[in-house]
């Protein structure tokens, strides 16, 4: 453990104007808080903070940092409070030390929802002060260092588990590559010990065979620019057992099939001497096809800048090779903690980074833990494309984005109303898939509003949050107003008029906030027409369960959104123009069937829920059976027919065939029921078909 004259003078060391006193006083508060605490290890509590602080000056950060990691368990672990730090150490270390104070204290129902709620308090703080994530992650790590003296097997895997999908990600995206592989490494020894030992084994054995091969091969490399002109420090490592055994279960191949398990990096003086070194070096050996990436002009969402190739060595052997500037260097050994070292003036990242951003505009618009945890793994994990605006502005996306994406990306509002896409000034349909350097110009209308069927090609967690949050205000809207519908129902059926002041009696009985919850419970049928009779007017519901008086005014259904807080029902699929009937299930959207539909049968009458279609509805989806003569052009002759009828067939399937007829499911979308008997009449008319009948 570091001395406190040994803590101080490594900040002396790279920052003579720190306060020394600030980081003093912190030392000897945090051993007097922590007294005689332990941790797993039977080290002294203490030192466990004061290891993270000697992490952190590493990255050469500034006093309030190094500050803050001393005191960062304080709060949560000892006696101190928030305005004691803040009377001490001032308002920039409390909050840091508030936002970064561990938060396992949480009660959650379940694992996902204790991890949920840390990284959304983690992300809120993170927001306010970068720092705050900079001194999260040093904490982690060295929790990670010391994982092994836990004694309780599932505690260590979750806590692995846990910063393999988070903390290390959360370390990559702000480029801090020597902290994500240390912490890949270690959560891949505990969560897969057998793969780890296996790969470490394999690596010390190929060690023992190719002693110095790393080192010729090191310098055969700077004495081949150095011929060419360029003086570049090279040096060369394997690669970390985590980063092996991804690419082996990837490409299906073992650790002796794996030829790029070398990488070596040449840094020079110069941008200009990056590209001439990658001349030199792809002039003495062959480029792996595919392998070429140019991170300096086009960086990394990170702000990580480098030239990536692979070559082909001597005896066949890939060899990776990054090329880079000695700020370059500082940028991807530091990462975004270079901004934060004691010596840059420059403006701070914390508006520089959007990809935080956008993760603060998820976490507000996320309904559950699970899809807080789903939308910011994504926004964390996914390698990168680059589209521009027709303005030439640069957009980072994801592989496999949509014009959906790049619209949320640009802009919330953007995404809500767009209506179509130009793809290198072509229009595509939104579930396109964007490439890289594609221009996109999104087209857009104040009447769209996002659609439930985006969620099935939009991939960015910015995307998806947005439409959900939009489906489920509209879901909660129609549920609303079908319960105020039922409710005025229920009202009519009470003995006598409800006094004024009944709805608001009603509310304080069942317990519930205000008027939206009740007629939502009522449609929901968490709540039976009963129990809202007993609450609005006691003794009214005396006898109601034995005979249920029907409904006896209709729902207007317009404006209906499928899969929203209505589902039309698969068996007889209703359209525009058919008497229909909606079927209540406790916490489920209300299913409408034809009044005809054989899986009335078994309904109680209670669920059943009378409809009708709004004045301005139109389209629906009918399926029918047609079974054609088993002769060449049938089947085009029917497809036809269909198009000059105006309808559209979404779905085709055949279902029998012999020598003489065969029988096909067709889904169509047709503008209302009088539409679709005017197309069977015209399909049995024609000479290719037996019979066309609706399902």
């Amino acid at each position: 453990m570091l001395r406190q004259y040994e803590l101080v003078d490594r900040v002396l060391s790279y920052d003579p104007q720190a306060d020394e006193a600030l980081l003093n006083r912190a030392y000897v508060f945090s051993v007097n808080a922590h007294g005689t605490q332990k941790r797993a290890s039977g080290d002294p509590y203490f030192s466990h903070p004061i290891e993270v602080a000697g992490i952190l000056t590493d990255l050469r950060l500034d006093d309030e940092t190094i500050a803050t990691a001393i005191l960062h368990d304080t709060i949560e672990d000892t006696v101190a409070t928030p305005d004691e730090i803040r009377r001490l150490f001032g308002e920039n270390v409390a909050r840091m030390v508030d936002g970064v104070t561990k938060l396992s204290k949480i009660e959650a129902q379940t694992e996902s929802e204790r991890a949920a709620e840390n990284l959304r308090k983690f992300l809120l703080a993170m927001s306010d002060d970068i720092r705050v994530l900079l001194v999260k992650l040093a904490d982690r790590l060295h929790n990670m260092r010391t994982l092994h003296f836990i004694k309780n097997e599932e505690k260590r895997r979750r806590i692995a588990r846990e910063t393999m999908d988070i903390y290390a990600p959360l370390a990559e995206r702000i480029g801090m590559y020597e902290f994500m592989k240390e912490m890949q490494t270690l959560a891949f020894r505990e969560l897969e010990p057998e793969a780890y030992e296996s790969i470490t084994r394999r690596l010390d054995a190929l060690k023992v065979e190719g002693e110095d091969r790393i080192a010729k091969i090191a310098s055969g490399l700077k004495l081949l620019l150095a011929r060419g002109g360029i003086d570049a420090e090279v040096t060369g490592r394997e690669k970390h057992p985590y980063s092996i055994w991804k690419k082996m279960s990837e490409r299906h191949v073992s650790l002796e099939q794996l030829s790029d398990i070398m990488a070596f990096r040449a840094i020079v003086n110069t941008e200009e001497e990056c590209y001439r070194a990658l001349g030199v070096i792809h002039r003495r050996w062959p480029m792996v096809p595919g392998r070429f990436k140019d991170y300096i002009s086009t960086p990394k969402r990170n702000g990580y800048r480098s030239l990536h190739t692979s070559v082909i060595h001597a005896e066949n052997m890939r060899v990776e090779v990054q090329i880079r500037t000695r700020d370059m260097h500082a940028q991807a050994e530091y990462g975004l903690a270079a901004h934060w070292a004691y010596k840059q003036d420059a403006v701070r990242p914390d508006t520089q980074v959007s990809w935080i951003r956008d993760l603060i505009e998820i976490l507000e618009h996320a309904e559950s833990p699970e899809e807080l945890l789903e939308h910011t793994r994504m926004a964390m994990y996914q390698d990168r494309i680059f589209a521009f605006t027709p303005k030439g502005e640069l957009i980072q996306l994801p592989k496999g984005a949509t014009p959906v994406d790049f619209a949320y990306a640009v802009h919330t509002d953007l995404g809500d109303q767009a209506v179509g896409a130009k793809i290198n000034g072509r229009v595509v349909p939104l579930r396109t898939e964007i490439a890289q350097g594609d221009q996109v110009q999104i087209l857009r209308s104040k009447a769209q509003e996002p659609q439930a069927n985006w969620l099935g090609f939009a991939i960015t967690g910015k995307a998806r949050a947005a439409i959900r949050r939009h489906i489920r205000h509209k879901e909660r809207d129609e549920t609303v107003r079908l319960g105020r519908k039922l409710y005025e129902d229920i009202l009519r059926r009470l003995p006598t008029p409800a006094a004024e002041s009944a709805l608001e009696d009603a509310l304080k009985r069942l317990k519930l906030a205000d008027e939206d919850a009740l007629m939502e419970a009522i449609a929901r049928r968490q709540l039976t027409d009963v129990q809202v009779m007993e609450a609005v007017m006691p003794g009214s519901a005396e006898g109601a369960e034995a005979a249920p008086p029907t409904q006896s005014q209709a729902i207007d259904i317009k404006g209906l959104t499928p899969g929203v807080a209505f589902d039309f029902a698969e068996d007889c699929r209703p359209v525009p123009g058919d008497r229909i009937v909606g079927i209540r299930r406790a916490g489920e959207p209300i299913i409408v069937h034809r009044i005809d539909c054989a899986g009335l049968v078994d309904v109680d009458e209670e669920d059943w829920v009378d409809l009708t279609w709004g004045d301005k509805a139109e389209g629906g989806i009918a399926r029918i059976a047609v079974t054609l003569k088993n002769e060449p052009g049938a089947l085009g002759a029917i497809a036809t027919l269909i198009g000059q009828h105006k309808a559209n067939i979404l779905g085709l399937r055949l279902d029998n065939r012999d020598t003489t007829f065969h029988t096909n499911t067709i889904d169509l979308e047709v503008r209302n029921a009088a539409h679709l008997m005017r197309l069977l009449a015209a399909l049995r008319a024609a000479d290719a078909v037996s019979s066309a009948d609706r399902i």
